[in-house]
């Protein structure tokens, strides 16, 4: 009978003490398990077109115009590259007929990247550096302007199609400037095309 005793004793303390290991197992783990690193977000950069042989100011335009739209046709990037080229050569601070002078000094004709004639978009120049603190001279300043001019924002969607022919967006550019002399713009618009290279970062 005390065998017996001793047998059932030393089997429940066999028990009792395979699940105290049992806790302590579970607490060793539970202390040096840590919680799994959420890995940041990757940040997604989108490709942009870039002109490694252009000037600093075509760039600046290029740049610009990816940055503050939704253009990402090659196409449609070298046709606004080329009429620019057509109507000013990228001179912010040019007068028609190629007197170089400052925005209140130009008084006959077109001012600067786009030659704005009409009063309305010519005004709308001084206007709109006055408001958001740039100079009507300078190319930033224009730049700004002429990516927020309504003429432009009008002609924008055709710009923002992508894969369509460059006569689709030479259509866009003529209404948003109404040229009255075609010149080469055309074939710029063809060269730029060449030029661009997809920079994917």
């Amino acid at each position: 009978m005390r065998l017996i005793k001793f047998i059932w004793f030393v089997a429940l303390g066999s028990i009792v003490m395979g699940v105290i290991n049992s806790c302590e197992d579970k607490s060793v783990v539970a202390q040096h398990t840590e919680p799994p690193t959420i890995p940041p977000p990757v940040e997604v950069v989108e490709p942009q077109w870039t002109c490694p042989d252009c000037s600093s100011e075509e760039k600046l335009v290029l740049k610009e115009l990816q940055n503050r739209t939704n253009i990402t046709d090659k196409y449609a990037l070298a046709t606004i590259l080329g009429n620019i080229k057509q109507e000013s050569n990228f001179t912010s601070n040019i007068c028609e007929g190629g007197e170089i002078v400052q925005y209140h000094d130009c008084n006959v004709g077109g001012y600067g990247l786009i030659q704005w004639t009409t009063p309305k978009r010519y005004d709308g120049l001084g206007s709109f550096c006055s408001k958001y603190d740039c100079d009507p001279s300078s190319l930033s300043g224009q730049v700004r302007y002429m990516v927020n001019e309504k003429t432009f924002r009008i002609a924008l969607p055709r710009f923002e199609q992508n894969e369509q022919t460059m006569q689709h967006y030479m259509s866009a550019a003529y209404r948003w400037l109404g040229w009255g002399i075609e010149g080469n713009r055309n074939l710029y618009s063809y060269q730029y095309s060449k030029r661009l290279v997809l920079d994917k970062m």
